[in-house]
């Protein structure tokens, strides 16, 4: 395989971790976010300051960028996530905002808006389809245990699943923080993937393209999560020789689903085989239709 397609399949699969993470709270727990993007950049700085300043191997940065993260968002769940609706949402934004702010203006340590250059290049096409493999059979065990049927209860409505007697704060809480894990390994493997990174490269507008890429995909669907983050960055990269047009196009495509299909591609539905059967059936029942009209 050419070192082109090589490197978009690993982009990718970096594109879908962090995408998995946003799912969690967004998709299962029904919490909107516009922060994430922060949590990515403090599991990229993690890994990159270990691997560069403190010659750690690249495999225990990764995991300890994505505590790092996990870390942080469990901190900061705790006193915000007693808001609901917009106003986590809005409170969200500024948090991820600030971490981009405080990696930005911590020079000593952060090397500031410079960038931080020099980081191995470490995300191969095998480890990131790796890393991809594990924490995707991670999440989908995650989403059809008992913890995950407590986030969806949490999303269906927090109120009842309080009355019930879930601890839904404490859910609440616990998915953030897998959440924020998921982005930190995300921006890990981002940074050796580039070998230099920016705060600019974390700001609101990554934020923004993590949460269309979760509804795109569909709302309380792993797969169609998957499946979204590899259509939108498909379609980013094979249109990159009309860069001027390629964005219009990304937004289009947006704009289309949502019009044909505002659940998503996949809604609430997993890809599995019992729901492909379905849908061949359902196509297959069009088609017998139409030819009985034609005749």
């Amino acid at each position: 395989m050419g070192g082109y397609a090589s490197g978009i399949i690993a982009l990718l699969a970096v594109n879908c971790i962090a995408a998995m993470g946003v799912s969690l709270f967004t998709g299962f727990t029904g919490i909107f976010t516009l922060g994430h993007a922060g949590y990515m950049a403090i599991g990229a700085y993690a890994s990159a300051i270990l691997t560069v300043q403190h010659g750690v191997h690249w495999l225990p940065a990764i995991i300890a960028g994505g505590g790092a993260a996990m870390f942080v968002a469990w901190l900061i769940g705790m006193p915000t996530l007693r808001l609901v609706g917009d106003y986590y949402t809005i409170a969200s934004l500024g948090l991820g905002e600030a971490i981009r702010l405080v990696i930005e203006n911590w020079n000593s340590v952060t090397r500031g808006a410079r960038g931080y250059p020099g980081i191995d290049n470490y995300t191969t096409m095998p480890v990131a389809l790796g890393f991809l493999a594990v924490m995707a059979a991670g999440m989908f065990f995650l989403v059809n245990s008992n913890f995950g049927r407590a986030f969806k209860a949490c999303r269906d409505d927090y109120v009842a699943a309080s009355l019930l007697g879930f601890n839904t704060s404490r859910y609440r809480v616990l998915s953030l923080a897998v959440s924020g894990f998921y982005c930190g390994v995300s921006g890990a493997l981002l940074a050796g993937y580039m070998s230099f990174i920016q705060p600019v490269m974390f700001d609101m507008a990554k934020s923004t393209e993590l949460v269309s890429i979760v509804v795109f995909g569909g709302l309380g669907s792993m797969s169609g999560c998957l499946l979204g983050t590899a259509i939108l960055t498909l379609i980013t990269e094979l249109f990159r020789p009309i860069s001027l047009y390629r964005m219009l196009i990304y937004g289009l495509v947006l704009v289309v689903v949502m019009v044909a299909r505002p659940e998503g591609i996949m809604g609430t539905n997993e890809l599995t085989p019992r729901f492909i059967r379905r849908v061949i059936g359902r196509f297959a029942d069009a088609r017998r239709s139409a030819g009985d009209k034609a005749r």
